[in-house]
């Protein structure tokens, strides 16, 4: 099971255990992360599911589709390693993937 690291706003970690086609919004609503509301229920429709991916893991989760873009700009504080964890498949790549849960989503 790959391994996913919640990182909260106060760097709390939470470490989440995945499983290989589950999305990490998914993942992070299995174990409760505070920050992650995910109210489209992995839609692609709002974007209460905004994370930050750590600079390392970029490449391995791979581009934003258009539709991501576009629910981006309901979120706050958007950066270029800002993704809707709605978007990323879980698989063994992943394992120990670390992603950060923007301040103002708590």
């Amino acid at each position: 099971m790959p391994k996913i690291i919640f990182i909260q706003a106060d760097g709390k970690e939470i470490e989440a255990s995945g499983v290989a086609g589950m999305t990490v919004m998914e993942t992070a609503l299995k174990f409760q992360v505070p920050g992650i509301d995910a109210d489209c229920g992995g839609a692609c429709a709002c974007a209460t599911c905004h994370v930050y991916v750590e600079p390392e893991w970029r490449d391995k989760v791979g581009a934003r589709n258009p539709m991501e873009e576009d629910m981006l700009d309901f979120a706050f504080d958007v950066r270029d390693n800002s993704r809707l964890s709605c978007q990323i498949k879980v698989s063994d790549a992943l394992d120990g993937l670390r992603v950060k849960v923007p301040a103002k989503q708590f």
